[in-house]
């Protein structure tokens, strides 16, 4: 739809599109190539522009949906080049309507700017209370009634609008990078101003546009809607009825009306977040003001401080100037083990250089810390016989509870899983990890699925009933009911069953 906004003769189809709406405006929807021609140059399209070049962007525009071409019969000629170039006529289609109003609406929004205007709220509350008296007279007219909601409507969408683009100028102005200081102060200045003046009542406003709306919908909102309608006088369409269209929307409108001022669910109204919002910009402008300041106020920064200092060493005149002014820009001294010596100094002549002298080792305490090693006194090693005592008792204890419930489990041969009936919760527990294990593996030749605990020490042997059935195992905490197994619990290596024996 908006193709015609790019390439090479993007500024030829826009300024077309422009004519055909400054004739629709004229209530001419149709024109022939020499009326285009001519309403280009109202536009402000003043090059000179050939025949074909025009045919072959009307051809474009048609192309692209954007215009429709129809043959004009009803015009007399006189020779063929004059119905040549009279007999065809291009008119805007809806989506060429669509396009052009697209485009205007994106130039109108960056040539806008926003406001908070408390005459659009004055406004809105008169309607709402004009429209209270034309529902309880029966006798007024439905064109009236239709007139007023679509007054009350274009209000309501002037305020969203503009709130929205002042909204978003706010949030530019505060996010600017590089303001004059005096320029950003005489416009903080204004901005703030202009934010307390519309503070000022706008609960009070906002309560009575609250009430005004409560009112209306004593008399009923599909009242409302309803006379409006029949006020509208929409034309017949040959596809669908536009009746359900049309009031979807005035619903729509009206929910967010209320939104605004008196919520369905009791939330809180937007205009009172609107409240909010203005206020916070009052505070954050005079942050951002202060925080101007203060960095103005720094007489330099640290890359400045930097570059001068490159400058000084770019004019030292000695290699000896260089060092000195690189220990006083920096602070740095010689090497810190450069008083180190050696064990037996003696055994070094002082006649030698750095280079032919024994190492001295250098602590590595000294490279992280800056200090070198002491030895002092070994500290005192705390005692941990205590808690090694009460860990092994632990331990003693919890095995001793694994024996007693591999004892409780353990069988001479295969028993059913429903043999069992009630467990200690702790025996509960093994088994159950126990048979998570053998379903775990796999089943071996004989049908039978075969695990064992992570120390080795239990083997579980658990095979499918033929019968099926199920099992209830019970504990102090509760009942579980599953599929009944045969089952076997036996220490690895024990005897064999007779079940396997007879498998063998």
């Amino acid at each position: 739809m908006f193709r015609f906004t790019t390439g090479d003769k993007a500024e030829l189809y826009g300024a077309i599109l422009h004519a055909f709406g400054a004739a629709n405006e004229r209530l001419e929807t149709s024109l022939g190539l020499d009326e285009v021609r001519a309403r280009l140059r109202t536009v402000g399209w003043l090059d000179a522009i050939h025949d074909d070049d025009l045919q072959e962007a009307l051809r474009r525009l048609k192309e692209w949906q954007l215009l429709d071409v129809v043959q004009n019969h009803a015009e007399n000629y006189r020779t063929a080049e004059e119905y040549e170039r009279r007999n065809l006529q291009y008119s805007l289609t809806r989506r060429g309507e669509a396009a052009f109003a697209g485009v205007e609406h994106a130039l109108s929004v960056l040539a806008s700017t926003g406001a908070l205007q408390t005459a659009v709220l004055e406004a809105i509350t008169d309607r709402l209370d004009e429209l209270y008296v034309l529902l309880g007279e029966p006798v007024s007219s439905d064109r009236r009634v239709f007139t007023t909601l679509q007054e009350l409507e274009g209000h309501l969408e002037a305020l969203l609008a503009n709130t929205k683009a002042f909204n978003g100028e706010l949030q530019r102005l505060l996010r600017a990078e590089g303001a004059d200081l005096a320029t950003f102060r005489e416009v903080k200045a204004a901005t703030v101003a202009y934010l307390q003046e519309f503070l000022v009542n706008l609960d009070q406003r906002g309560q009575a546009v609250a009430f005004a709306v409560e009112r209306v919908e004593q008399r009923g909102v599909s009242l409302l809607h309803a006379r409006a309608l029949r006020g509208a006088e929409l034309p017949p369409a040959a596809g669908s009825d536009p009746v359900p269209a049309w009031l979807e929307r005035r619903r729509a409108r009206w929910e967010g009306l209320r939104a605004w001022f008196r919520p369905v669910d009791g939330t809180r109204p937007r205009v009172e977040q609107l409240h909010d919002v203005a206020r916070r910009a009052i505070v954050t402008l005079l942050q951002v003001l202060d925080r101007i300041t203060e960095s103005r106020r720094r007489s330099s920064s640290a890359v400045q401080d930097f570059r001068k200092l490159a400058c000084w060493f770019a004019a030292a005149p000695t290699e000896n100037d260089l060092h000195r002014l690189w220990s006083a820009a920096f602070g740095l001294g010689s090497a810190r083990h450069a008083h180190l010596s050696h064990q037996d100094p003696e055994l070094v002549p002082s006649s030698d250089t750095w280079a032919e002298a024994l190492p001295v080792e250098v602590s590595a305490l000294l490279r992280t810390s800056g200090r070198t090693e002491r030895f002092t006194r070994t500290g005192k090693v705390r005692d941990v016989g205590g808690i090694k005592a009460a860990r092994a008792e632990r331990a003693r204890k919890e095995r001793a509870e694994l024996e007693t419930a591999w004892d409780v489990l353990g069988t001479d041969g295969p028993v059913r899983v429903s043999a069992l009936g009630m467990l200690d919760h702790a025996v509960f527990e093994r088994l159950l990890d126990l048979l998570g294990r053998a379903l775990a593996a796999r089943p071996d030749g004989t049908g039978a699925r075969r695990a064992v605990t992570a120390d080795g020490r239990v083997e579980i042997v658990l095979r499918l009933l033929p019968d099926g059935g199920r099992a209830v195992l019970r504990t102090s905490r509760g009942r579980l009911e599953g599929p009944d197994y045969l089952v076997e619990v036996r220490r690895p290596g024990g005897p064999r069953s007779s079940v396997e024996r007879e498998a063998g």
